[in-house]
């Protein structure tokens, strides 16, 4: 079955279906890493984003029960160049076809994904629709174009748990109790707070700092998620209320942008984004480079930061972008990047130890 995937700016791209029939819109972005399409599909941070893989051959392992991040594909679709219908892996439970027909999930193959990505780079991520049904170039540019963007858009409220949640993960040597701010949190992260010896509770982004305080935490930790930090403001209140009790906190992703907006920072939103594994991201205490994963389109304006307070820890190396940050009276730290990664490097798996050492050091 034809396919075709059109930007708002008038590109298009025609290929052939797999996955669901039907349309879907978001916002066309890519990722470079190599491997790891399951955990891709399943990061809530994806929600509302149709997303390419650079990578030219997706599919030849399968799909399994394991590698999954959160309970189902979040993107609004997939585009690749190649899929493969065969699929090998002692693993694999069904095919990336069959898993993306379960969850309705629309995808296209057969497309330049080289040009595809080469056009974002120039022109930055954009909206777009992929369809099936319809093959009318003028017709899907101008539904691309009425289709919701990201800025200021509130995507967390739908990828968030309700109420309180323990995790599935347990410490096996529980040394801290930790309260997970759910913005979109990915189970390989509850998996290292857990290796870190802390029991997570898991709470939804609505929750209130009182609500936070009344499960007695030794630190708060602030998950990845989709979209634009300025669209959950009532997250922000919630943050800056708890960093007044002087708790240990760690960001990651969105968690990261939201503390920097609690600290009286800006955000702005990037050309085309981080994603992949194999972003550089300099550590500026010691010179260090750490290859790490990343999945975002935001960014704190480190510029923004008051310098009295916040310390600057880590740039990308790439664009010189914030890639973490700390305060310097307060046992808050976080980072723009995944040490969790899942997929891609673990060089910076560290840092859920340092959480643990502020905690045990409160």
């Amino acid at each position: 079955m034809k396919a075709m995937i059109a930007l708002e700016d008038g590109r298009i791209f025609e290929g052939f279906a797999f996955g669901a029939e039907g349309e879907a819109y978001g916002e066309v972005v890519f990722n470079t890493s190599m491997s790891g399409y399951q955990e891709i599909l399943t990061d809530p941070s994806y929600k509302g984003q149709i997303v390419t893989m650079t990578y030219p051959l997706i599919g030849n392992y399968g799909v399994n029960d394991e590698d999954i991040e959160s309970e189902c594909p979040q993107v609004s679709g997939f585009v690749v160049k190649e899929y493969s219908r065969i699929y090998s892996n002692w693993r694999a439970k069904k095919s990336l076809d069959e898993y993306l027909k379960e969850h309705n999930i629309i995808a296209i193959e057969g497309v330049d994904t080289r040009a595809l990505t080469k056009h974002i780079r120039t022109c930055g991520a954009m909206k777009a629709i992929i369809s099936t049904l319809d093959m009318m170039s003028e017709s899907l540019v101008t539904k691309a174009k009425a289709s919701p963007g990201l800025v200021g858009r509130d995507l967390v409220k739908e990828v968030t748990c309700q109420g309180v949640q323990s995790s599935s993960f347990k410490a096996k040597d529980s040394k801290f109790n930790v309260v997970a701010m759910d913005f979109g949190i990915k189970h390989s992260i509850l998996r290292m707070l857990a290796d870190a010896g802390c029991n997570v509770t898991v709470v939804s982004a609505s929750t209130t700092a009182s609500e936070v305080l009344a499960l007695n935490p030794d630190g708060v930790f602030l998950s990845n998620g989709p979209g634009d930090p300025s669209g959950v403001p009532y997250a922000i209140d919630t943050v800056k209320q708890l960093i007044s009790t002087h708790l240990p906190i760690f960001g990651i992703c969105l968690g990261h942008q939201i503390l920097g907006l609690s600290l009286g920072g800006k955000t702005y939103k990037l050309k085309f984004g981080h994603r992949g594994g194999n972003q550089p991201v300099k550590d500026l205490s010691t010179g260090k480079i750490d290859i790490t994963s990343q999945n975002h389109g935001f960014c704190v304006d480190m510029n923004s930061l008051n310098p009295d307070e916040v310390e600057i820890t880590h740039i990308n190396a790439n664009d010189q972008t914030l890639e973490g940050m700390r305060h310097k009276t307060l046992p808050i730290f976080s980072v723009q990047y995944h040490p969790e990664a899942s997929p891609g490097p673990h060089d910076a798996s560290y840092l859920f130890d340092r959480f643990a050492e502020l905690m045990r050091d409160r």
